[in-house]
């Protein structure tokens, strides 16, 4: 009787570290280049850029735009393609040294148009633009409320659909170039969050074998 107990209660967290890794784990996604200026400097912003998204409560959704280094770089302008729309801009947290304000310039992702991507709004980092950008070791969270009834997984779901695009553009390459970016689709969970989920499967996995045992 204990045994079936403790298979229940296993059952119960893991089911409950299933429902966490979707809807309050961060999610990281990378960027792929639109723009072909420079290829080494388009290696480089796929290799190091990215941002991940973590539910903030019922209501709200933090984005954090990450520059993990080394290389020179500066992501100066951040875009977002919603027409729905989803968000709505709540606060900026930036590291030291990231400065940024709404309404970016120019109004669309530079090389946007050719993949259809139209910004309903951006964030620009204040002048001077690159020293006050998300250059490497730094980052940016940009906190939003839902609007309406959406909610953190109609958001996932509009990022892997496509209905929802993230577009940043970069600058302060070594090269002296810029790039444009756009966020990729997928995503993978933290591993924080694998290993708790592990550690879950393990705990079940054990106690049926300790319950085929006896």
């Amino acid at each position: 009787m204990k045994n079936k107990y403790m298979i229940t209660l296993c059952c119960l967290i893991t089911l409950l570290l299933c429902n966490m890794a979707t809807t309050s784990y961060a999610l990281t996604y990378r960027f792929y280049h639109i723009t072909h200026n420079n290829a080494g400097d388009a290696s480089i912003g796929e290799d190091q850029l990215s941002f991940e998204l973590t539910g903030y409560g019922n209501d709200q959704m933090l984005f954090i735009f990450n520059n993990s280094g080394p290389s020179a770089s500066s992501i100066t302008d951040i875009y977002f393609d919603d027409d729905t729309p989803l968000l709505s801009y709540k606060n900026f947290f930036g590291s030291t040294g990231v400065g940024y304000t709404i309404g970016a310039k120019p109004e669309n992702l530079p090389g946007g148009e050719t993949y259809s991507f139209t910004a309903n709004y951006s964030y620009d980092s204040d002048s001077p633009v690159q020293p006050n950008g998300i250059n490497p070791g730094e980052s940016l969270g940009i906190l939003f409320d839902y609007v309406e009834d959406f909610s953190y997984d109609e958001i996932i779901s509009a990022l892997a659909d496509k209905n929802l695009r993230i577009g940043i553009h970069v600058q302060g390459f070594a090269s002296g170039g810029s790039e444009s970016f756009i966020n990729s689709p997928s995503h993978a969970p933290e591993p924080a969050t694998m290993l708790l989920l592990g550690f879950g499967l393990m705990g079940l996995a054990g106690m049926g074998r300790r319950t085929i045992k006896k």
